[in-house]
């Protein structure tokens, strides 16, 4: 379970007066097991710095974050060995086959080479990533570096799973994949945090959705909750009149 507290940062501001620009601003939810918990916001909202708060890359100003209880400030190391992230920012090395690319994690995270094989093995099937597994990565097409990136977050088998955007800029068929896996994931008992922007996918997927705009949480609970609080027929019409924008849906 991961829950955050009052999570406040801000960055230095541009311009003469250098006014500190707030990124993210008292935010705070819960994120259980065995359920897929959605972070819904347009782009700019905060959802990505609020994510890497989340995995130890930002530390908050105020406020904390707690990973199966732990306080992220006070062991991050232990954190990050139950979990798995796939960030915004998810290259792979090139000159590496996947396989290699994925079993080069698992030996950060101390795992001996029988264990890299027997999960390399389990998330290449459940990715549907058998066909290129032994390829260069050099080439692969946005897909192909998506699932070798997510494998490569999991490898080490965690508890806790943080994913930016995993379908950005997919094809259908890729992304209905990864939705399939997604579920295989909350059945199994994980906590599982995604990022989109994309209404159908946060529809389809989640049991909670935490709304942010504007760097706030201004609405959380499940799709039929949000509906009724916003006073609308579907998940998009209650976004728009939750954020108080409609341009905001589309920045």
């Amino acid at each position: 379970m991961i829950v955050a507290e009052h999570l406040r940062k801000t960055f230095p501001g541009k311009g003469k007066d250098k006014t500190p620009v707030i990124a993210v601003d008292d935010v705070g939810f819960t994120a259980r097991d065995g359920e897929i918990t959605g972070l819904l916001g347009p782009n700019g909202a905060g959802k990505t710095t609020t994510m890497r708060m989340l995995y130890t890359l930002m530390t908050p100003e105020t406020g904390r974050v707690l990973v199966d209880g732990i306080d992220v400030a006070a062991d991050p190391n232990r954190v990050r060995r139950s979990l798995g992230v796939l960030p915004d920012a998810r290259g792979v090395y090139k000159r590496l086959t996947a396989r290699e690319n994925i079993a080069y994690f698992g030996e950060l995270h101390g795992m001996p080479a029988n264990a890299i094989a027997q999960r390399t093995a389990k998330l290449a099937a459940a990715l549907q990533m058998e066909d290129f597994l032994d390829r260069i990565t050099e080439g692969f097409s946005q897909g192909q570096r998506t699932k070798t990136a997510i494998a490569r977050a999991l490898i080490h088998d965690p508890k806790n799973v943080i994913l930016d955007e995993p379908t950005n800029g997919l094809d259908v068929m890729t992304t209905r994949g990864l939705r399939a896996f997604l579920k295989d994931l909350r059945a199994e008992g994980r906590c599982v945090i995604f990022s989109s922007h994309i209404m159908q996918e946060v529809a389809a997927l989640c049991d909670r959705i935490v709304v942010i705009a504007q760097g706030r949480v201004v609405a959380q609970g499940t799709t039929d909750e949000l509906r009724e609080q916003a006073g609308q027929a579907n998940l998009e019409d209650a976004f728009v009149t939750l954020i108080g924008s409609e341009e905001g849906l589309h920045a």
